[in-house]
């Protein structure tokens, strides 16, 4: 257990240490806060003028706009750098809910207050996918990424719980527009910490003026052919289509089958952040195993359980206990659908299609929150939450065995990125690049003797020592020992020209090769990674003339 807690707070500290990633992690928390303390005012101002119906509109009302978030900061990247829209975004969007608290607390009608909102959800659908593809740039491991994304799923936790406090506090001394208001303050100070964080933007982010719309659809396409992707995205959206439901139904169950009164809402609410985060320190727990896609089975059975369970248990307590498991689940899927998906989605087009994801995602939410009336309506409040929860369950069961293979893959390319990140040419490129060249290994296994690349050949790999021992001669002069975790044949590649030594193994020896294709790209497409390769080839070639230790 202690050596449990120890690895949790061994991931939060990787953000900690981070400075980039703190600054993003505290700003999230303040965006999240914020909004859901908004939500809870907001939902309280709807029931309280139409009903459950109006807690529906106002789900659509939020969610319509949002869904064209995605083409929206698609054709927006093809003419500005990511950091600027975000930027802009998270400006206009301070405006826009402060205008709606000051409507509210004028008693102006609901709609014109719903058109700002309306016009905030947009833009804050586009300030999370920019954050979360710039954070595979941000982070230096496939580790720290994995805590990166746990953590902002902790803090969507906390901001959770915190948001719907803060919201029942102003509501018991003030009004549902100072509580905008606060959330305003809340997006005005998020918005400063994230223009402190240093520039992230490589050419791989960066768009080429109007192919952006072009090339949001070629991702599309892309996800639409990888069946790891297809698999994640569908379960995320199930997810997001039952929280779309419970967005609703959490109101209505405070409202009318517990009988808590306005404040119960956000008393429901905070008590999925707290589950929340729990579910945090649960994840960063389980981080050893290496099994995010498992994990995300996991989620779907904690959240769709709880809310099945809601409407077999009756009384206030137990509905409190099983929103705390539901916060749990939520944030196990949220942190593993996230950290899947950053290193699944092809990284030249990273913002591009989280934009659209989310718009998609966004999506599902709306569709849920329109589905919740017409479930409420057919069977009820315990049989709206019965129907809502069983899909989640049911779908984690069906897919278990694939998300398990998944998982398999994943671990194979975090090994990859550990041995090529140790390579001295290679540790300068970023965890996407590495990635992607993890991907692109061949393992080798080499019998004691056997050459392995021979002098005046052709070169056309990059190789890697996983394991073993290799002799470097030429002219069948021994001139050095290659060791574990060491790199060769970066000279041929890189200069064209033939081989300039021969390299051959003294033990068995496991090896990674990497093909002409993918060397190039990467180390030619990285100014520091270029700079270290040509430093080692001029000195190897020195070496050559001295008759010192070559490849």
């Amino acid at each position: 257990m202690v050596g449990r807690a120890r690895e949790a707070m061994a991931a939060f500290g990787l953000v900690r240490r981070n400075p980039a990633l703190r600054l993003v992690a505290v700003a999230r928390l303040l965006s999240v806060t914020g909004r859901w303390a908004a939500t809870v005012a907001l939902a309280v101002v709807a029931f309280r003028r139409g009903g459950a119906e109006a807690v529906g509109l106002l789900g659509v009302c939020r969610i319509l706009p949002a869904a064209l978030a995605g083409p929206l900061a698609a054709g927006l990247l093809g003419r500005f750098r990511s950091v600027h829209l975000l930027l802009g975004a998270g400006v206009v969007r301070t405006a826009a809910i402060a205008g709606a608290g000051l409507m509210l607390i004028d008693g102006v009608g609901l709609g014109p207050v719903l058109a700002l909102v309306g016009a905030e959800s947009l833009l804050s659908t586009m300030v999370r996918p920019l954050q979360s593809a710039a954070l595979p740039f941000l982070a230096e491991t496939p580790g720290e990424l994995t805590a990166a994304n746990l953590t902002l799923a902790m803090i969507e936790s906390c901001g959770m719980l915190l948001g719907p406090l803060l919201s029942g506090l102003l509501l018991t001394v003030w009004s549902p527009g100072a509580v905008l208001l606060a959330t305003a303050s809340c997006y005005g100070l998020s918005t400063l910490l994230i223009a402190r964080v240093p520039p992230w933007e490589s050419s791989a982010l960066r768009a080429r003026v109007g192919d952006a719309f072009a090339e949001t659809i070629a991702g599309a396409r892309a996800i639409h052919a990888d069946p790891r992707l297809r698999l994640i995205v569908g379960l995320y959206c199930a997810e997001n289509l039952v929280a779309g439901a419970l967005n609703v139904l959490v109101v209505v169950s405070a409202l009318r089958l517990l009988d808590l009164g306005n404040s119960g809402v956000g008393v429901l609410n905070a008590a999925i952040g707290a589950g929340g985060v729990v579910g945090a320190l649960v994840a960063a727990a389980l981080l050893g195993r290496r099994r995010i896609a498992s994990d995300l089975g996991l989620g779907l059975i904690l959240c769709g359980g709880a809310i099945v369970l809601m409407a077999v248990v009756p009384g206030t307590a137990p509905t409190l206990v099983l929103l705390a498991v539901l916060g749990t689940g939520v944030t196990i899927v949220d942190f593993a659908a996230m950290t899947l998906l950053q290193r699944a989605i092809p990284d030249d087009v990273l913002a591009r299609v989280f934009s659209l994801l989310q718009s998609v995602f966004v999506g599902t939410i709306g569709l849920g929150a329109l589905l919740a009336p017409l479930l409420v309506s057919g069977l009820g409040i315990r049989g709206a939450l019965v129907a809502s929860g069983v899909l989640l369950p049911l779908l984690a069961a069906l897919l278990w065995r694939r998300l398990v293979r998944l998982d398999t893959g994943y671990v194979a390319t975090d090994d990859g990125v550990e041995l090529l990140r140790g390579v001295a040419i290679l540790s300068p490129l970023d965890l996407p690049t590495l990635e992607r060249l993890a991907r692109a290994l061949v393992p080798l296994s080499v019998s004691a003797g056997e050459v392995v690349i021979r002098e005046g050949e052709a070169g056309d790999r990059y190789y890697v020592i996983a394991q073993g021992e290799l002799r470097v001669s030429i002219a069948g002069r021994p001139l050095r020992t290659l060791l574990d975790g060491e790199g060769f044949g970066e000279i041929a590649l890189l200069r064209n020209l033939p081989r300039t030594s021969t390299v051959a193994a003294v033990s068995d020896t496991r090896l990674y090769a990497l093909d002409r294709e993918h060397f190039l790209a990467a180390v030619g497409g990285n100014p520091s990674s270029r700079r270290a390769a040509d430093s080692l080839i001029d000195m190897r070639l020195g070496g050559f003339r001295a008759g010192l230790a070559t490849v």
